[in-house]
């Protein structure tokens, strides 16, 4: 089984090949981080013009590295949503053209999905499963039942914590895209402690999040400081670093609680998403997952980011299982992985 998928949700323009073997024949990703990076941030306008303009070439693209054409995939998936709704218009109208041409079944993938199954593709994840999906737009903790089945833990009240990463950056002086300058400059820290920043949350006895409070603080810094030196910035890039693990530790902690007792054959910690190519992040949430008896998993850091071979696996995921769209299917700018779970007054999309 053969499944070409679509990702235009945000800023990469992606298409990627997968099969049940679980193999990656390929995974084209285009950037337009050069395109963005002027304006210190996503332009949605700017981002559906760029997908309209590269889809179709990387399309061609890969289906040329995979050594394949059109008439051997099985299936086409593209992200319905959650995302930009621009450019979610441009993969979804570009796959359902390609199904209809073809007479090929058409399956719209929840971007965040995409996310929580790639470890089934990377490391043959089994479920049940937690998962920690922490990225620009969302961060959650949800429990990973089954292909459509997942009951959410806890989720931020506020900013997503890649959001935080991101305007915090900018805070710092450090440009866009902000997550990994941010994490480059805590590495040339010389006082890591030197500045006390809050773990947002913790002590708190539910799974959620909050990171305002917490950029709020590291603005506050900066204004004391007037003009912060290079050395400045390292030092709170490291607190900020600690601050968000110390949240990110507390919050996992009492959700894997609640998760081994409702699933006490679970064995496994996932992370996903893109601040799941942290490395600081991940080494922290290793150890505590070894300290609480689970496997801990992450993704490769290629796939922690938008990518297609994540739309293309989930895709691949529900239609063995016999589930497809039709092409009146709506491309989505909102699409919860629990739609049981309340929503959260102020996370907006992020719940």
């Amino acid at each position: 089984m053969i499944v070409l998928g679509i990702e235009t949700s945000c800023d990469e323009t992606a298409c990627a090949i997968v099969d049940d073997a679980r193999g990656i024949r390929a995974n084209v990703v285009l950037s337009q981080l050069d395109e963005h990076r002027p304006y210190g941030g996503v332009v949605p306008e700017v981002a559906a013009r760029a997908h309209l303009h590269y889809l179709d070439g990387l399309i061609r693209q890969a289906l040329d590295e995979a050594h394949l054409d059109l008439g051997q995939v099985d299936a086409i998936a593209a992200t319905g949503g959650p995302g930009l709704i621009g450019g979610v218009i441009v993969g979804v109208m570009t796959a359902k053209a390609m199904a209809a041409a073809r007479g090929l079944p058409f399956v719209a993938v929840n971007h965040l999905e995409g996310h929580a199954l790639t470890a089934r593709l990377t490391d043959d994840v089994p479920f049940p499963y937690l998962l920690l999906l922490v990225s620009g737009g969302h961060c959650q903790l949800l429990e990973v039942e089954g292909v459509g089945r997942y009951r959410r833990l806890g989720t931020t009240i506020d900013d997503a914590v890649g959001e935080a990463f991101d305007k915090t950056a900018k805070l710092l002086g450090l440009g866009y895209p902000g997550g990994p300058l941010l994490e480059k400059a805590a590495q040339k820290a010389t006082n890591p402690g030197r500045f006390d920043l809050p773990a947002p949350m913790k002590g708190r006895p539910d799974c959620d999040f909050s990171f305002s409070g917490l950029k709020t603080a590291v603005r506050r810094h900066v204004e004391q400081l007037g003009t912060p030196t290079e050395a400045d910035v390292a030092d709170l890039a490291a607190a900020f670093h600690h601050a968000v693990g110390q949240s990110l530790l507390d919050r996992c902690d009492r959700a894997i609680k609640a998760f081994k007792g409702r699933h006490p054959t679970g064995k496994h910690l996932v992370v996903a998403g893109g601040v799941a190519a942290n490395k600081y992040l991940r080494e922290q949430l290793a150890k505590l997952a070894a300290k609480r008896g689970l496997t801990f998993t992450a993704p490769p850091l290629a796939l922690c980011t938008d990518n297609a071979a994540m739309i293309a696996w989930a895709g691949l995921e529900r239609f063995r299982l016999g589930q497809t769209d039709g092409l009146d299917f709506a491309p989505r700018p909102r699409w919860p992985l629990d739609p049981t779970a309340k929503p959260m007054k102020f996370a907006g999309v992020k719940a």
